[in-house]
């Protein structure tokens, strides 16, 4: 059966490849955002909305615990119902999603498969190169996109990610007007940029940590199958704990040094 599946994915597999002073802290301090004090959902969506009102992207999670995020940008599409689905289910996996508008209505009801993954974040309507567009044209990439996963999903959207990682201080300001958290990552897996599976794999577990946010592609043959025959074992043999970017904020939150240092804080 595994390698009739194999067969399956490398058949398909594409191999295509972000005012007032105070008292300075005493040395070894680390500055935390206060913890939330609501339970389940609730206390996750709290924590988001906390790291919205700060206007920086999120990076990575903490130091501490077992924790990573594995996201999935560029769905919906096939290879998330065929294989995907079966895959997380198996390994009990948690991950979060960013979808692109435009595709919603090309796949009707996977967006609300998918929360029983993890949450569903934008990630434009056409997924355009943003800071190219007038501020015009980035707030309807952004809000159309986040209107039309609301619609398809029944759930608030509150995560955002800019297509290939591109911000500037207009795209940073629409999100967070849209109440949305800018998430980008700690480790790129390379497999929009033409890694085979062994590639990816390697990427991936070769700079793995605790509070690692990794950026995946929905519709990525090779990744499928490099998720399945190699990192989600090595990551639970590692004891690693896959959650959701609530989840993280909520398990593991990066510190505000972290925050403020953006790819150097991971």
């Amino acid at each position: 059966m595994v390698g009739a599946v194999a067969g399956v994915l490398t058949a398909f597999g594409g191999t295509g490849r972000t005012n007032e002073a105070r008292q300075k802290p005493p040395a070894g301090h680390v500055e935390r955002m206060p913890a939330a004090h609501t339970k389940g959902p609730s206390k996750e969506a709290a924590a988001v909305k906390r790291f919205v009102k700060l206007g920086r992207p999120l990076w990575c999670g903490g130091h501490k615990g077992r924790y990573v995020a594995l996201t999935f940008a560029d769905g919906p599409g096939p290879y998330t119902t065929r294989y995907a689905f079966k895959i997380f289910k198996q390994f009990n996996v948690r991950v979060t999603w960013f979808l692109v508008g435009r595709l919603l209505s090309s796949y009707p009801g996977v967006a609300r498969r998918e929360l029983a993954f993890g949450p569903l974040g934008d990630h434009t309507w056409t997924h355009a190169y943003l800071p190219g567009l007038s501020f015009g044209q980035i707030a309807q990439e952004i809000a159309s996109a986040q209107n039309a996963i609301e619609k398809a999903s029944r759930r608030p959207v509150t995560l955002f990610r800019p297509p290939y990682g591109a911000r500037d201080a207009r795209i940073d300001a629409e999100a967070k007007s849209l109440g949305m958290l800018q998430v980008l990552w700690s480790i790129d897996s390379l497999d929009s940029q033409g890694a085979d599976w062994n590639g990816i794999t390697r990427e991936v577990l070769s700079n793995v940590r605790t509070g690692s946010i990794i950026l995946f592609h929905e519709n990525r043959g090779q990744t499928i199958r490099a998720l399945k025959f190699n990192i989600l074992p090595a990551l639970r043999k590692r004891g690693f704990k896959t959650v959701t970017i609530p989840q993280m904020l909520v398990e593991n939150p990066p510190s505000l040094k972290q925050l403020k240092a953006g790819p150097a804080g991971c």
